[in-house]
């Protein structure tokens, strides 16, 4: 891929967290990253100057570049680390096995456990996670342990043994961090509903939680112990900004592959996850031809086999959308409606939807012209013109109050805005509010200037207002003998109402056809330019009304004032030598004299 490729790739690159992967020539991948915005994390590659010399060399050797979405940085993280396990990249640094990130058990026995783990052993038990920052593990199973009182102990407390009397209450009872089940201080049902409201917890479903700390942090404000309610206050910011569920991960699915697909004419866009022990091992979209009437299932049919080989899929379980009607019994197709596969069914989806968009970034930007020249010609045939408006130019008025009038025309050539050949102007003629009689002479000045300096007309004018304000335009158009050379309509805020000279009835463009974007786009600057300018005038009249309480100061002291000192309050702030030295000794003493 050229350099010029890869740049393209990058501007196309979604701002979303993900992980990216770097090929080099022969399309092995040398390199998997984590981002909280792949745009931002892979142009930085590119754009600095690397101190680490085996950064340097990798970027030397990177000729393509993928990325997958995902839903969190957190997911980032964890995708990441499942890619590197399994690629073993020539540019990461190798994680051991026994570096795999923690998890949350509740062991499988009576009276469960809670405890951090780095190895899941199927007895049975359950398993939240995984947690690439251990430290909000430990404050999890902190909050857990003050919130509901459990055994720690690795007693067999089967029922027999404990209504046998086998065991007693230990340390952990008297400081109160159990309730002693052991010895029958506590009943199983008892036990057992708060495991279930800590599983709600780990699964993000933290409302219960919620309400139970609420209610403890006013219990203890009523009671005046304002140090605790804090306490419970902080645990409630905790739960509030936690988030354990990952949708990249799970120890409830085993293996499995997913299967997602979207046809626009004769194009396949798909997107294929291959899941090994809960963790997502592959992940690739593409896109193939197609028939023009084949359907989703017969893609899909005819893709797995090459996937699965392709990948090394041994897993029989395929999440699809749409369920083909294959001869051989050698899959087991299926549609989730929830849970954890519905979660990845939405990923596969999302990275579909995602590699579509880049594409089309991808192609505007290689080929710019051409995007202009589709936008040109659906501009053209939408608003029923006789040319391309390839010069469009905008204008719209705007008061303060009934004063300082002023209005703006910004220009559009290629439908992209021309900034060089924007214009204001300061009403002139006209006192007092009046928008049509201010449209008049603006459009006047405009178009009466164009033709004695014999410069290119636009091919279309947009007025930004309605009725009113388009017949006051026309009549300036055929004042210059420019009716019917120029086209020119109206474009009223309210709904987005397109108004035609002569018509009676507006008509509303399609809210998401190019058309409307590019007069919206014109209307907003035109918007933009004329507030900042009127912005600009209000603060120079109001600052050049205070100087003109100075008797004996003219207009050119004035100007030499605010060009030397920049406002009145260092006007009034300087000394008297500063002063001598911009506008003279005479000029200073007045200005010292007014200054009291």
């Amino acid at each position: 891929m050229s350099e010029n490729a890869i740049e393209t790739r990058i501007k196309s690159l979604p701002e979303l967290p993900g992980v990216y992967q770097y090929f080099d020539v022969t399309g092995k991948i040398i390199y998997v990253g984590k981002a909280k915005n792949l745009k931002k994390r892979v142009t930085s590659y590119f754009t600095k100057n690397h101190d680490n010399a085996k950064t340097a060399i990798l970027v030397k050797q990177i000729q393509d570049i993928r990325f997958i979405v995902v839903e969190t940085e957190l997911d980032a993280l964890i995708l990441e680390n499942n890619l590197i396990k399994e690629y073993q990249p020539k540019y990461n640094i190798q994680l051991k096995d026994d570096k795999t990130f923690p998890w949350i058990c509740i062991k499988n026995e009576p009276y469960p456990r809670i405890f951090s783990t780095r190895r899941i052993i199927k007895d049975g038990s359950t398993y939240y996670g995984p947690y690439p920052e251990a430290k909000v593990m430990y404050i999890l199973l902190k909050l857990i342990k003050e919130l509901f009182p459990l055994r720690s102990c690795k007693l067999d407390l089967k029922e027999s043994k404990i209504k046998a009397g086998k065991f007693s209450v230990c340390l952990e009872y008297h400081i109160g961090n159990c309730l002693g089940p052991c010895a029958q201080k506590q009943s199983e049902q008892d036990y057992l509903e708060s495991i279930n409201q800590i599983k709600q917890l780990l699964k993000g479903n933290v409302n219960a939680v919620k309400t139970l700390l609420k209610r403890r942090m006013q219990e203890s404000a009523e009671n005046y112990d304002f140090e605790q309610a804090q306490v419970y206050k902080e645990k409630l910011s905790l739960l509030e900004g936690y988030q354990s569920k990952s949708t990249v991960v799970s120890t409830s699915i085993e293996a499995l592959d997913v299967f997602t697909c979207l046809i626009i004419e004769t194009t396949a866009y798909f997107n294929y996850l291959v899941i090994q022990h809960g963790a997502i091992i592959h992940a690739y979209t593409a896109e193939v031809n197609c028939y023009h009437d084949e359907t989703q299932a017969e893609v899909i049919e005819k893709m797995i086999p090459k996937l699965k080989e392709l990948y090394n899929s041994s897993s029989k379980e395929i999440l699809v959308e749409e369920i083909p009607l294959v001869s051989e019994n050698a899959y087991q197709f299926s549609i989730p409606l929830r849970g954890d596969k519905k979660q990845l069914l939405e990923l596969s989806k999302r990275n579909i939807f995602y590699y579509q968009q880049e594409k089309k970034k991808r192609a505007f930007l290689q080929t710019p012209e051409k995007k202009y020249e589709d936008i040109l010609n659906q501009m053209q045939q939408d608003l029923k013109l006789a040319e391309i408006p390839v010069h469009i130019e905008c204008f719209d008025n705007s008061n303060f109050q009934g004063t300082d009038a002023v209005s703006a025309c910004v220009v559009f050539k290629n439908a992209k805005a021309s900034k060089a050949d924007y214009r204001h102007f300061n009403v002139k003629t006209v006192e007092g509010p009046d928008d049509f009689a201010t449209m008049k002479e603006v459009v006047f000045r405009r178009y009466s200037r164009l033709l004695n300096e014999e410069k290119p007309l636009p091919q279309l004018i947009v007025i930004d207002g309605g009725k009113g304000q388009l017949s006051a335009a026309l009549e300036v158009l055929d004042e210059l003998n420019l009716r019917g050379k120029i086209a020119i309509i109206g474009l009223a805020k309210r709904i987005e109402e397109v108004f035609y000279p002569g018509d009676t009835k507006a008509i509303i463009l399609d809210r998401r056809s190019e058309t409307l974007k590019v007069l919206q786009q014109l209307r907003d600057e035109a918007h933009r330019f004329g507030i900042t300018h009127h912005r600009n005038k209000r603060s120079k009249s109001s600052i050049h009304s205070e100087l003109d309480a100075i008797p004996g100061i003219g207009p050119k002291t004035k100007e030499k004032l605010l060009k030397d000192f920049k406002s009145v309050t260092r006007i009034k702030s300087a000394e008297q030598q500063e002063l001598e030295k911009s506008i003279g000794l005479a000029a200073a003493k007045k200005i010292l004299l007014w200054r009291g």
